[in-house]
């Protein structure tokens, strides 16, 4: 990845965290002390963390696994949207739908529904509808646009999920850790970092920072792309029960060579 230096991150903000009276416990491991009542955070724990998300991100773009962006902040909701775009992945700019992995079929439907009103309105069959039919068409498109447009073309669940602000994804990230999918969080001192995979200490209220940040992991995404075998077929991402389900089937089978050896050794 391009070098981000510890300097550029300090001119960025990077290191201010929230009041000392706001932080979690579970982030000391990240700050580095404090001043004026201000947590200061050890942007080397920073860096680290953000490699370590790069080349994960790299890694699964690599094996054609897609990548699911959620930043319903003001700060973070143009810049999602456009990295997203950037390197061709999904995004969730607006408020979390309750559901949208959990109750994928359901979230299907919806974007079905969209997929069908505007082909009506493209191809011109909505004019056979009264004026007040219409009408409602176009509010209803209206409002699953909004909250369904970054996830429109997400035909299967994403193989991770890179989220900007703890508390204002929690609902988000607690539906992915639900399913088993890998989790990704820039996070400031008030966040849970055990409740995501890869927690990325960082200001997230700075516009800059969350360019920085976002904008160097749709990177990773867009160079793990590029080494796309063609003949690597997407694998649907394991979910949580499916991975307890197979470790189960494979320690059957060890335990069953086992004692058959062990059968064997006797007679």
């Amino acid at each position: 990845m391009t070098l981000i230096s510890v300097k550029d991150l300090v001119e960025a903000g990077t290191h201010f965290g929230h009041k000392v009276s706001r932080w979690h416990p579970a982030m000391k491991p990240y700050i580095f002390g404090k001043r004026n009542l201000i947590h200061i955070i050890d942007l080397k724990e920073t860096v680290k963390s953000l490699m370590v998300a790069y080349h994960f991100l790299l890694k699964t773009a690599q094996r054609g696994g897609e990548v699911l962006f959620v930043g319903t902040k003001r700060q973070a909701q143009n810049i999602v949207e456009t990295e997203a775009a950037r390197c061709g992945m999904h995004y969730v700019k607006e408020r979390w739908l309750g559901g949208t992995l959990t109750n994928f079929d359901t979230i299907r439907r919806s974007l079905n529904k969209l997929a069908d009103l505007e082909t009506k309105q493209s191809d011109g069959s909505m004019e056979s509808y009264t004026k007040k039919e219409r009408s409602s068409f176009m509010r209803e498109i209206k409002k699953l646009k909004k909250n369904l447009s970054g996830i429109q073309k997400m035909s299967r669940l994403p193989a991770a999920m890179v989220a900007v602000d703890y508390r204002r994804s929690k609902i988000a990230l607690a539906e992915a850790k639900k399913i088993g999918i890998p989790t990704i969080c820039i996070m400031d001192t008030d966040g849970n970092p055990t409740d995501v995979d890869i927690p990325i200490p960082a200001n997230d209220d700075a516009i800059r920072v969350i360019q920085i940040m976002i904008g160097s992991l749709a990177e990773a995404i867009i160079k793990g792309k590029s080494k796309l075998s063609i003949d690597v077929q997407p694998k649907e991402p394991t979910t949580a029960s499916q991975t307890k389900e197979k470790t189960k089937k494979t320690t059957g089978v060890a335990r069953k060579k086992t004692q058959t050896a062990s059968k064997k050794s006797k007679t």
